[in-house]
């Protein structure tokens, strides 16, 4: 191919698309005409990508005309409208939506573990993962490749970006309205009664001095969404149906940063040791794991980082093969928009190179 291709960003005024525009911006000698999309609402404004001023076009079928790849940060039911409408025009779609990502003929992508699943799509989709997933497979895969991933039990601790642009203004809200509350916390329901049922949204709880060990909806037997998400989709990148998983999501009074505590068991014998020299090597990690000192990963520490910040790595005392670590991530980062541009180089450098 002798032209630079041409990319779409569907929702590109959202807190994602914001990223989004500005990894774009980072890699435009790449790219050719960069297209920003969103819906009629938005259509008219002015964004920038890096030194270029472009408009904002609205979400229909002509949009897509002359766009060889384009990124999709859209709640499930619009995705599901109008991905297939972008593939039917020869535009290969990353999709960000939950929609897609189960669908046995659309292939569940992160470059540390299966770059090459993003060259088989029959549907002209590729779907991204979660953000709670794509914060833990980096670090997977690579203990995975190394000693044979055979279970995991994770608990995560959620930022209230990951409710999108509603849950970090919730949170800024609710730490407004009880910030110089002497002793709030202290007394039974005083939280509750401070900030009123009108700061429930969109938690279902107060989150500001407190944690909601809910999120995404429930499902049967008292799951909820995000914690089937963990477990189907982690089987599925990694390429491991058969992987044993029990996952709990918690929502924390965090901005930005996915935390996760996990145990892990393998088919081999692994040390510390074994594990730090493989992660220290491994692609999209960054090992942070000196305890004594102080060095260990934070949220705080991994807001608008690429890689995966991975420490507290233990050898289980009690269960053979097995290690305990804690992982960190910019869940609008790596969870989402990184991963997205990632994807999209993959493709880019097939179909230049076709």
């Amino acid at each position: 191919m002798g032209r630079k291709l041409n990319v779409a960003i569907v929702g590109a005024t959202g807190v994602v698309g914001t990223i989004m525009r500005r990894l774009i911006a980072a890699e435009r000698g790449n790219w050719g005409e960069v297209r920003l999309v969103a819906s009629a609402r938005s259509a008219g404004k002015q964004l920038e990508v890096g030194d270029e001023v472009l408009t904002v076009r609205a979400l229909d079928a002509d949009v897509f005309e002359g766009i060889d790849i384009a990124h999709f940060d859209l709640p499930d039911e619009v995705s599901a409208e109008w991905v297939p409408v972008a593939a039917a025009k020869g535009v290969v779609v990353i999709d960000k939506s939950g929609h897609f990502r189960m669908d046995p003929d659309v292939p569940l992508v992160c470059r540390e573990a299966n770059p090459e699943a993003a060259r088989v799509r029959p549907k002209g989709i590729i779907a991204n993962a979660n953000c709670t997933t794509l914060a833990l497979i980096p670090t997977l895969a690579a203990l995975n490749e190394h000693f044979g991933l055979v279970s995991m039990s994770v608990a995560s601790y959620q930022a209230a970006s990951g409710s999108g642009k509603e849950g970090l203004e919730a949170l800024y809200a609710q730490l407004a309205k009880v910030a110089g509350v002497e002793g709030l916390g202290t007394a039974g329901s005083d939280l509750r009664m401070v900030l009123g049922e009108e700061f429930d949204a969109p938690f279902g709880a107060p989150l500001a001095l407190n944690i909601v060990p809910k999120v995404g909806g429930w499902k049967e037997d008292g799951w909820t969404s995000e914690e089937l998400k963990v477990r189907n989709e982690s089987r599925k990148i990694l390429g491991l149906p058969d992987l044993k998983v029990a996952s709990t999501c918690v929502r924390v009074p965090v901005a930005v940063g996915h935390s996760q505590v996990v145990h892990a068991t393998f088919d081999r014998e692994v040390t510390v040791a074994d594990a730090h020299r493989v992660l220290a090597a491994a692609e999209g990690v960054d090992l942070v794991d000196d305890p004594a000192n102080g060095v260990f990963p934070m949220p705080a520490d991994s807001v608008g980082k690429s890689g995966t910040q991975v420490g507290r790595i233990r050898q289980s005392i009690d269960f053979p093969n097995s290690l305990e670590f804690f992982v960190v991530a910019d869940n609008l980062m790596k969870g989402a928009a990184l991963n997205s541009i990632e994807t999209a180089d993959l493709v880019r450098r097939e179909l230049e190179a076709a």
